[in-house]
């Protein structure tokens, strides 16, 4: 997810931005949604850095509660991006396009 966020969307979104270069008052909530996804990101690879080794059900408790709340987290604010720029910049299929591909 991680790099998914910093290889694809996050260029995405600089790239969003850049349009409203000249009225920023049109960005609406870009720059604050954008900014939230640089730092979910940040909080879920300081949380992947702490995942205990001494035990797996240690590990797998960790995983369930600390990263996968965090990732769930991080995925509402990039829905939100998502909602925001323009189809042709968002680097991944919507939902939309995975469930009718057959359509497009």
């Amino acid at each position: 997810m991680v790099q998914m966020v910093e290889s694809g969307i996050v260029p995405a979104c600089a790239k969003d931005l850049s349009i409203y270069k000249d009225a920023p008052k049109l960005a609406g909530d870009r720059p604050k949604v954008y900014d939230r996804i640089t730092q979910e990101t940040k909080k879920l690879q300081d949380m992947l850095g702490k995942v205990p080794s001494d035990s797996a059900e240690k590990e797998a408790f960790y995983y369930c509660e600390t990263v996968k709340p965090q990732m769930e987290s991080l995925r509402s604010h990039i829905d939100k991006a998502e909602q925001l720029m323009s189809a042709d910049l968002y680097p991944f299929p919507s939902y939309e396009q995975l469930l009718y591909s057959h359509y497009f």
